[in-house]
């Protein structure tokens, strides 16, 4: 390591602190899948979609948000091409708009990944606290699963990363299989009302509030960026990421839609709204009990944890990576930059990522939170911040392609990126706009009311980007003394 810490540095390549790995385009796309945690979206984000978005229209709008963050995707695949090292929103920014701006992304973005694990952690604490209680056994703390979760996270995240992606294809298999048998039982009986292509109508797609159904629609992709994390880890990466990113999206979109578009068929479209209204947290089990009965119900129960363990394990590994990638540039210290020498694994920066979510979540649970109010708050945080990461993403590929001369043409190097760029950015603002909704903080009215809360959260999105600012004064300073 050579570069000061806060310039423009050149991560470090030494043996020792290069990632080992030979990650197929399979393998990467189950990891990406997984930190969006399908089965926890459709049994919780969509019923909250469809309530308080665009109800029956809900499912097309997956597919809107997807066609924004394919546009996003062409730019970022495009300028991996000409970055070798990891680290994803940190050094795609720094490369196209310069340290002063990367410094400020790595910071935002290790808050990101935090707030939106550490969400999932509680949530997973909860919702596992709630069955054992369920099923007649002493009643635990939300916080002491999701303890034990994140030791077993940080053991799994210690090793070799196929072992962390082998675990992640079963978990990925399991929750996925039990909803596309719902969807397929759905359709075979015709559902409440019959079979209908109502969601695909323009009156149900503009119904309601379209703009907040796209919010939670983008909110629900979250994670598929982080395919090229993992390019130093990838067998050939020039073709194992493209590949990686937009099959990711593909599926995921197609997955969601086709989900949605059964849960407005199993309810049917009358009865859709109200029960995701007032039914919102056994709305996916209910849906399971009433077309694969009681078995059905029970499969959902079980998966609904292992999915959330899932995605905290995939996100543990996007972090230890955007950490491993700060030490090797110098925003972080050197140590972290080492891998392990058996599983070539970021083990040290595997080990700071335990000790930071156990202390969160110690602290959280101290504040007397309970895991849901935990869960809001992170995925608020972490949704407001990474639509942001990714409208600066798109930016920096323009200016990038603009700054160097490539070979590679318009529509990746400018015009899908400012597409996207208008697409992300809106959503950005409408995101802020109603951020007091995303954790909680609703009027009676049912308006969104700026309090503490959000306020809060706005103020750490805002200091860990001052920090990132002022990092290269404090380096200069340290430097002349």
């Amino acid at each position: 390591m050579t570069s000061t810490p806060g310039t423009d540095p050149t991560p470090a390549t030494s043996s020792d602190s290069t990632l080992a790995g030979s990650l197929k385009p399979a393998a990467i796309i189950f990891m990406v899948i997984a930190a969006a945690a399908p089965l926890t979206v459709v049994g919780g984000v969509m019923p909250i979609g469809i309530a308080i978005g665009n109800g029956v229209g809900f499912p097309l709008t997956f597919v809107g948000a997807a066609i924004i963050l394919l546009l996003f995707s062409i730019g970022l695949v495009a300028l991996s091409r000409h970055i070798p090292a990891t680290g994803s929103f940190y050094t795609y920014i720094r490369t196209g708009l310069g340290p002063r701006w990367g410094t400020p992304a790595a910071y935002l973005a290790v808050l990101t990944y935090t707030a939106i694990q550490i969400a999932v952690f509680s949530y997973f604490g909860e919702t596992l606290s709630v069955d054992l209680t369920a099923l007649g056994l002493p009643a635990v703390d939300w916080a002491v699963p999701a303890l034990l979760a994140i030791l077993v996270v940080g053991v799994l995240g210690y090793r070799h990363i196929e072992f962390s992606s082998k675990v992640l294809i079963v978990a990925l298999i399991a929750e996925t299989g039990v909803v596309l048998v719902l969807i397929g039982a759905i359709a075979v009986t015709g559902g409440a009302e019959g079979v209908t292509l109502a969601p695909l109508e323009p009156s149900n797609i503009l119904s309601g509030a379209p703009a907040l159904g796209l919010m939670f629609a983008l909110a629900s992709y979250i994670g598929f960026e982080s395919t090229v994390v993992y390019r130093a880890e990838a067998h050939d990466p020039e073709r194992t990421i493209p590949r990686a990113t937009y099959a990711s999206v593909i599926l995921v979109a197609v997955f969601y839609a086709l989900a949605a578009w059964a849960v407005v068929v199993g309810y049917g479209p009358s009865a859709v709204v109200q029960t995701a209204t007032e039914q919102p947290t056994t709305f996916l089990a209910a849906l399971a009990d009433r077309y694969l009965g009681k078995l059905g119900s029970i499969a959902v129960d079980i998966l609904l944890p292992i999915s959330m363990f899932a995605s905290v394990l995939s996100l543990h590994n996007v972090l230890t990576r955007y950490q491993h990638t700060m030490a090797g540039t110098g925003l972080l210290p050197a140590d972290i930059n080492r891998v392990h020498p058996k599983h070539g694994s970021p083990h040290r920066s595997s080990l700071l990522q335990v000790a930071t979510a156990i202390l969160i979540v110690i602290g959280i649970r101290l504040s007397g939170l309970t895991g849901i109010e935990a869960f809001s708050w992170g995925a608020g945080l972490g949704t407001l911040a990474i639509t942001a990461l990714m409208a600066l993403t798109c930016l920096s590929v323009i200016v990038f392609f603009r700054r160097n001369a490539t070979s590679t043409g318009p529509w990746k190097t400018v015009i899908a990126p400012a597409l996207g760029a208008l697409g992300l950015s809106g959503a950005t603002v409408l995101i802020a706009w109603n951020f007091p909704l995303l954790v909680g903080e609703v009027g009676e009215d049912g308006a969104p009311t700026w309090g503490p809360i959000s306020l809060s959260l706005i103020g750490l999105i805002l200091a860990s980007v001052v920090a990132g600012l002022l990092q290269p004064v404090f380096a200069r300073t340290r430097q002349m003394q």
